[in-house]
């Protein structure tokens, strides 16, 4: 079997919801040992959000949070008692990196904030990704990924010139993020292989929104114009858009960047009369008729499905792509090619899909083999195995709450409702 290019690092992942255990799945994706510690008396987000198998609420049957935490070892601990704490710092004694995405102060109140963990592991690597950062006037403002993308100024150009600003479809910086942060651990990594020194990461998802909006705001910086809603269009392209196929509710996508594409479009289209007036001959007379110019091609695309549109778009060279359902996703050829999807066990759900990462390394391909963790599922084999407790310490911590098991886990969250 491939040594895998994370093999051997381990770490304790006290991350919740969306951005933080993306972070730590995708060094688990890789050959990582991840741990993560979950309170099974005050249940993470992700596990009360749906999709749910079947339609049927539970605590162990969010697809949303078996996505995230593919390929981890997962384990009850009520931090909030000074006999999880203490657990929890036998887990960062083992661990090269901590993991948090709680809001600013949370980790602190339990003694495990990077300087407490600096003196349990002196070469401890630690992150933290939250909506502002750990430091500055709004540091303390909690919030999900909708409030930061936002804040960044997301909102303000999502939508059309004439109606409110409306919210991405997802919590976009929850998706883009991880990756910066992932880049600076494998840095951070290098540093402590040189140096043997500790590394404190500190992520504000906010600044990472930004950063996607370099265009709008070096356009501002230079051009003092501000960036507004246009629906589907862009600045400088047309047509850009999606348009009507003779199928229901399906669509194809089109993006025409210079006139030669333009003029393959023509062609495609059987070169209309209409495509030969001098308003679509260019591409600045294009953008100032842009309203007639997507009527039209609305009128031809409508006669024929969103599939076949695409595909003779595309052997003419037309940028094109037909919107796809979740449905068309798991039936696409190239990412049936490319094994995107990943089927595993799950202890309660069944058979599940798990999305592999969207990079590719030759040497060490990624290794998706255990589903996500059902909450405290792993206890016996973290507490007995990777801390070394005893059969009657851990019995101990199940009689005073401090862990839990799967079937006593109904009965405290009945206890807590």
């Amino acid at each position: 079997m491939v040594e895998q290019i994370f093999e051997g690092l381990k770490v304790a992942d006290f991350s919740w919801v969306g951005a933080g255990p993306q972070i730590a799945r995708e060094l688990a994706y890789y050959g990582a040992t991840v741990v993560r510690v979950e309170c099974h008396r005050y249940p993470e987000t992700t596990r009360t959000a749906g999709p749910f198998k079947d339609g049927v609420t539970g605590i162990n049957r969010s697809a949303f949070s078996a996505a995230y935490n593919v390929n981890k070892y997962g384990i009850s601990l009520d931090l909030n008692m000074a006999k999880g704490q203490e657990i929890a710092r036998k887990l960062i004694g083992w661990a090269d990196i901590v993991a948090d995405s709680m809001s600013v102060g949370a980790m602190a109140k339990w003694g495990l904030d990077y300087e407490s963990c600096k003196k349990i592991k002196p070469d401890i690597i630690y992150y933290s990704t939250c909506q502002m950062g750990q430091q500055g006037p709004y540091n303390r403002i909690k919030g999900y990924g909708f409030i930061g993308v936002s804040y960044a100024g997301y909102g303000h150009i999502n939508g059309w010139p004439d109606r409110d600003p409306l919210p991405l479809f997802n919590n976009y910086s929850d998706f883009i993020s991880p990756y910066y942060l992932i880049t600076a651990l494998i840095a951070a990594l290098l540093h402590r292989r040189k140096t043997g020194k500790s590394v404190y990461l500190d992520q504000s998802q906010v600044e990472v929104g930004v950063n996607f909006l370099a265009p709008a705001v070096l356009d501002y910086t230079v051009n003092k114009r501000i960036a507004c809603r246009m629906g589907n269009r862009d600045p400088h392209m047309s047509p850009h858009g999606v348009f009507p196929t003779c199928q229901a509710d399906r669509w194809i996508a089109i993006a025409i960047s210079n006139d030669d594409e333009w003029r393959k479009l023509c062609e495609v289209m059987g070169d209309p009369d209409w495509s030969k007036d001098a308003g679509f001959a260019t591409s600045s007379s294009r953008k100032e008729n842009e309203d007639d110019l997507e009527k039209r091609i609305g009128e031809w695309s409508c006669n024929y499905t969103a599939e076949d549109v695409m595909t003779r778009l595309q052997k003419a060279g037309v940028p094109a792509g037909m919107v796809q359902t979740a449905e068309d996703l798991f039936n696409d050829p190239q990412l049936k090619h490319r094994q995107h999807f990943r089927f595993l066990e799950h202890k309660e759900i069944g058979v599940h899909a798990y999305q592999s990462p969207a990079y590719r390394l030759s040497k060490t391909p990624c290794s998706i083999t255990k589903a996500a963790p059902c909450l405290g599922e792993d206890n016996e084999y973290v507490y007995k195995e990777i801390l070394g407790l005893s059969d009657d310490e851990i019995a101990e911590l199940l009689i005073e709450g401090v862990i839990t098991t799967d079937t006593d886990l109904p009965r405290v969250l009945c206890d807590k409702q």
